[in-house]
């Protein structure tokens, strides 16, 4: 038996599912709960203050022929320090934590006022990026340089939009390199799951860590 929801179940309205739409999420986001990967983005403020940006709506493919990989980020607020900072420098590293340190990582969204360097208020240590104008977060166990290339709006008009980034290098540490997925590796943002048929009084996000099931094939 599968349940259908083509418009807000009832048992819904009144919890964060419904009024969750103040903040631009769809009710569907909540019951669908499609994990997806979460990092920190950095960028330097016009005033040269480091900016970190927590991310999760994301997706990553390759194109141009398998000339470029490519990250297209899905929901930027346009009146975000994010959004201003890639527009005015045109670049941004993705930092990838480990579990260990999400709780910092997520600090970052309390420092975030524009005089403020949200690296280091968050316990976190900057360094420079070797090929773009952008700050690293030393501690994370990868880093992604990219350089903004397109925007679009998914709907004119809207608050939000997408942003293409290409990346151009990456930096990955020696420890994960054999396996970057795991407890520690890669975390997965999962966005406060509902049960319209069991609806709870509250409910969190989580940050989840991939398990490998299944071997596909080989190149």
């Amino acid at each position: 038996m599968k349940y259908e929801y083509k418009e807000m179940p009832e048992s819904m309205k009144g919890t964060y599912g419904e009024f969750a739409k103040n903040f631009g999420f769809d009710w569907k986001e909540f019951i669908m709960g499609i994990p997806t990967p979460m990092f920190l983005v950095t960028t330097y403020k016009s005033n040269g203050k480091p900016n970190a940006t927590m991310q999760s709506w994301a997706g990553f493919t390759s194109a141009n022929h398998g000339g470029g990989y490519y990250v297209i980020l899905c929901s930027v607020n346009k009146c975000g320090h994010l959004y201003q900072s890639l527009n005015e420098k045109k670049a941004a590293v993705l930092n990838f934590m480990s579990s260990d340190l999400y709780k910092a990582c997520m600090q970052t969204i309390q420092n975030n006022q524009f005089e403020t360097d949200e690296i280091t208020s968050s316990g976190l240590t900057v360094e420079k990026a070797s090929w773009i104008e952008a700050p690293m977060v030393a501690e994370c166990f990868m880093n992604l340089e990219c350089q903004y290339l397109w925007e679009k709006e998914i709907v004119p008009g809207d608050d939000h939009v997408m942003i293409c980034l290409e990346v151009v290098g990456g930096h990955i540490e020696k420890d994960y390199m054999e396996d970057i997925f795991g407890g520690k590796g890669v975390l997965y943002n999962v966005h406060y799951p509902i049960n319209p048929e069991d609806v709870k009084e509250k409910g969190c996000d989580y940050a989840a860590a991939l398990r490998k099931v299944n071997q596909s094939y080989e190149y």
